[in-house]
This record gives structure tokens, C-alpha cells and sequence, in this order.
């Protein structure tokens, strides 16, 4: 899963990364590299957080959307992936039945991204059930 991030710097200080689809969740590095490495972990642990307590995991949003808030002005936008099967440690195996094309269309677009079949299938549930939550309130 893709989330949007902004990376503010002031003078005399570390990098800081605040997710804005994740209230409260936000990292800082020396560099800007670590700055997002760290950013990735901070994702990973609030939704650890949200599985534990049962809250639903937020699909992220697009950078436009957040760039008109006004706590975001001047900073730099990025994506850091976090893959969202390692979350909640246990993993169970199941079998599902897709038409060919549609398994042939994961398989591409999963290559072409470096992810997994199974990553991919859990980060688009993950953003259907979202989605719909989102729209339901």
C-alpha cells in the first residue's frame, strides 16, 4: 500500500514526515533517506495499532487531496510503500477462483510494481472495504 507523506524541514533540525491519511502517525530522520525508511515503520506500527484494536485499516488518499490543508504548506510530498500482508503477524493460506484475464492482469500489473500476488489482493481489499466505509459516513 502507497501512502502519501509530507516532509517538512526547518533550519538546525531533522526531517520530519507526518502521514496525513494517518492521524498521529509522523517520523523524522537526519537525512531524507532515513526520514522515510523511519516513516515506514511509523506506518507499520500505527496499523499494527489498528489491527490490534479492531479499527478498520484507512485506504490512503491522493496528494491533492491533502495538499490544500494548510498544516501541509511548504513541504515535500513522497509515497512510501508499506506492505500491509506482513501486518498482524499470522498469515492464512486460501483458495480462490479468478477468471484467467483477471488473474493475468494481477500477475502483470503485481510484477511491474514489485509486489506479490497476495499483496496485492490483500492491499485491494484493504482499499475496497475502506472505500466503502469512507463513503458510508
Amino acid at each position: 500500500m502507497r501512502y502519501p507523506v509530507v516532509i517538512h524541514k526547518d533550519p538546525e533540525s531533522d526531517y520530519g514526515v507526518t502521514v496525513p491519511d494517518l492521524p498521529g502517525c509522523f517520523s523524522a530522520g537526519e537525512t531524507l533517506d532515513e526520514a522515510l525508511q523511519e516513516a515506514v515503520e511509523a506506518i507499520e506500527c500505527h496499523l499494527e495499532g489498528l489491527l490490534l484494536d479492531k479499527e478498520p485499516i484507512p485506504a490512503p488518499n491522493s496528494i491533492e487531496l491533502h495538499q490544500s490543508n494548510p498544516d501541509y504548506a511548504g513541504g515535500i510530498w513522497a509515497f512510501v510503500t508499506v506492505d500491509v500482508t506482513k501486518l498482524s503477524g499470522k498469515i492464512r493460506r486460501v483458495n480462490i477462483t479468478l477468471p484467467e484475464r483477471v488473474l493475468t492482469l494481477m500477475d502483470r500489473y503485481a510484477a511491474e510494481h514489485g509486489e506479490s500476488r497476495s499483496g496485492l489482493i490483500a492491499q485491494a481489499a484493504i482499499e475496497f472495504i475502506a472505500s466503502r466505509e469512507r463513503a458510508a459516513r
